[in-house]
């Protein structure tokens, strides 16, 4: 019997990582998208420890001939899509507006907007065909002093998300938008370094909830 597929954009680490594990341990095949080939693999080892399996993409998201390759690739193999989670940021340092770097910015926007605009026509024929949905994640940051940069192109992020899931509401792909309860992950320890880690939330146990939901 063919597994569902879950393909994951931003797999390396974080919330993007855990959600793979536990799709993984819940019977999902897993195709686990990111530029880091050494995480990539240190994720595919613990994915077969648990018992699961995964096929791995070691690609980059904002590279569009990439990313059609990903697409035709996964139309070739599988013929579509259960369930696409686009987990894939960029998340620049915090500055005041007066004060942001362009380099940052260039790069936050080839991240957060441009990349998800590019996969948002290459996975929804996919998802079609696989009776499949998406899944973004909301940050509630937008606005905040310092967070120009990020907050920004998050929002904007999600701006197309919220336009797809409008879209698609009574034709498909159903489109999933999920905010996480602060998460002690590597980008959140850049933005509040000195935050008493403790009282948030386990990557883990948001991933086993989110994944709950599907």
């Amino acid at each position: 019997m063919q597994k569902n597929l879950a393909l994951i954009t931003g797999a390396s680490r974080g919330l993007g990582a855990a959600l793979a594990e536990e799709l993984a341990a819940a019977g999902w095949h897993v195709m686990a998208v990111a530029r880091t080939q050494g995480a990539l693999e240190e994720l595919d080892d613990r994915i077969q420890a648990a018992g699961g399996s995964a096929t791995l993409a070691p690609l980059d998201v904002t590279d569009p001939d990439q990313m059609k390759h990903l697409a035709e690739s996964v139309a070739g193999r599988w013929g579509g899509v259960q369930l696409w989670a686009h987990a894939a940021i960029h998340a620049a340092p915090l500055a005041p507006a007066g004060h942001i770097d362009a380099k940052d910015m260039q790069k936050s926007v080839a991240t957060n907007i441009t990349a998800t605009a590019t996969l948002i026509p290459l996975m929804e024929p996919l998802l079609r065909a696989g009776n499949g949905r998406a899944l973004f994640f909301g940050d509630d940051h937008a606005g905040e002093k310092f967070f120009g940069c990020y907050g920004a192109t998050k929002a904007a992020q999600m701006a197309l998300a919220q336009s797809w899931q409008a879209e698609t509401a009574k034709i498909g792909p159903e489109v999933l938008i999920a905010t996480p309860a602060p998460m002690p992950t590597a980008t959140r320890a850049r933005f509040f370094p000195g935050e008493d880690r403790a009282p948030l939330s386990p990557i883990k146990t948001e991933a086993a909830r989110i994944v709950a939901t599907l």
